[in-house]
């Protein structure tokens, strides 16, 4: 399945715009689940549209919106932590948005380095390492010049980090 990048920014509600580009894309064949997550430098927070995948969820308080590079706009819904299951690891990641019509998985590089994680982008890999940790996750360039992971909802493994 191809997939299509779009650019997209950040916007509060109250009226202060604070411009953040991100990248997304969006499924050619709808029938497909895609459980991919893309690892985008511009994307001001993680985002999913995903809201099985929240193990804490906060949904009130939220007035926010993502503006998409086409000029339609998104509702964040709410934020909260969720779990996935990258390569038989369990991550919880923090502070993602969940955005209900959001048709792809972001994952900020911004805030992973917020967090205290490096993230080395070298010889078509992006590797994130955590300062106790060592290495998290690894993963190739694929087309488009993008890196991104695949997920499951099947946690085994335990490991909070993002």
């Amino acid at each position: 399945m191809e997939k299509q990048a779009h650019y997209a920014t950040y916007e509060e509600s109250s009226g202060v715009e604070d411009e953040v580009l991100l990248v997304a894309y969006e499924a050619t064949n709808q029938s497909v689940q895609q459980e991919d997550w893309f690892l985008d430098s511009g994307c001001s927070n993680h985002m999913t549209g995903n809201k099985r995948w929240f193990t804490k969820i906060r949904e009130q308080g939220l007035c926010k919106t993502v503006k998409l590079g086409n000029d339609t706009t998104m509702a964040v819904a709410a934020k909260g932590n969720i779990r996935v299951c990258i390569n038989g690891i369990s991550h919880i990641i923090t502070d993602v948005y969940y955005i209900p019509k959001l048709k792809t998985n972001l994952l900020s590089l911004g805030q992973l380095q917020e967090k205290g994680l490096a993230v080395l982008i070298q010889h078509d890999t992006c590797k994130i390492f955590h300062p106790d940790r060592g290495l998290l996750l690894h993963t190739s360039m694929k087309g488009n010049r993008m890196f991104y992971l695949t997920s499951s909802m099947n946690p085994h493994n335990h490991s909070a980090f993002m």
